[in-house]
């Protein structure tokens, strides 16, 4: 059980890696995979030190397979640097965290990229690295009356999948019965929860009918694990029926929140279902 670091980029930049990997392990999480944190040598010097001290272990690294509009290394540029740094973290995962932006909603650049994505997942192998793909809810859109997803795993052999429960569910399927789907296919698995909640602050004042269309399509919410409507538990067992590893508390948005605060309430949660030995030292 880990977090995702994504999380914590602004608190990385205001105390340093160290300092939020110590608390990450005080509050009981001993597993981490990196993201939007950027992989300078001082990041990742500070990273492996902090790992070291605290027993705490790299799920996976994150990389673009060509560069991205923030930012961050990639594939096509970064190949040597993101092996070296998946090396010296000691993880053997790697994911890419989404399509390119311009190639949103388009199949055959979605394809063309899920080749290109397939030849790198073999050209990592060499160096045993797996790459691994990570869900959001466009997948979601059908072409010729099939998901873009189901088009990608089915279209891929080396290529694996991180599965996020909250874009399936966004997606419109069942995150438990759609893990199924990709057995054998998958080591990590993104658990946050999904809440619908009302923003009182945006229907303030008078009412008016474009207030409320905006609170409506403002409705779904990133949620702490357990204070949303998934399924948690059905959705870890289930994974790891279908060879899921690593399952990473995550938050997008934590609306103001300390997001300390946040992994700690899933924590409390994750505890409750019974996985209070996943939060105990390696």
């Amino acid at each position: 059980m880990g977090v995702q670091m994504m999380m914590f980029g602004g608190k990385v930049q205001e105390i340093g890696a160290s300092a939020v990997l110590e608390k990450i392990a005080e509050i009981g999480y001993h597993c981490v995979e990196i993201s939007q944190i950027p992989m300078t040598p001082e990041n990742v010097a500070g990273i492996k030190d902090a790992c070291e001290r605290f027993d705490i272990q790299v799920a996976a690294c994150s990389a673009g397979l060509e560069p991205l509009p923030r930012g961050g290394d990639a594939l096509a540029s970064d190949f040597d640097k993101i092996i070296d740094d998946c090396k010296t973290l000691g993880t053997r995962l790697l994911r890419i965290p989404m399509l390119p932006f311009d190639y949103l909603g388009n199949r055959q650049k979605a394809l063309d990229f899920v080749s290109r994505a397939e030849d790198m997942a073999h050209r990592l192998a060499e160096y045993d690295i797996e790459l691994y793909y990570h869900n959001h809810h466009h997948e979601f859109e059908k072409y010729d009356g099939k998901y873009l997803m189901d088009i990608i795993r089915d279209s891929t052999e080396r290529l694996g999948f991180e599965l996020d429960v909250f874009w399936i569910q966004r997606g419109g399927e069942n995150p438990v019965t759609y893990i199924r789907q990709f057995a054998g296919r998958i080591k990590l698995i993104h658990l946050k929860d999904y809440r619908i909640k009302l923003d009182l602050n945006a229907l303030a004042g008078e009412i008016t009918l474009e207030k409320v269309v905006n609170a409506f399509n403002s409705a779904v919410q990133f949620a702490e694990v357990g204070q949303g409507s998934l399924p948690i538990k059905e959705i870890i067992d289930t994974g790891l029926e279908c060879g899921s590893e690593f399952f990473l508390v995550e938050q997008d948005d934590v609306y103001g929140r300390d997001s300390f605060d946040c992994i700690t309430d899933s924590r409390d949660h994750l505890i409750e279902l019974g996985y209070e030995d996943w939060f105990t030292k390696p």
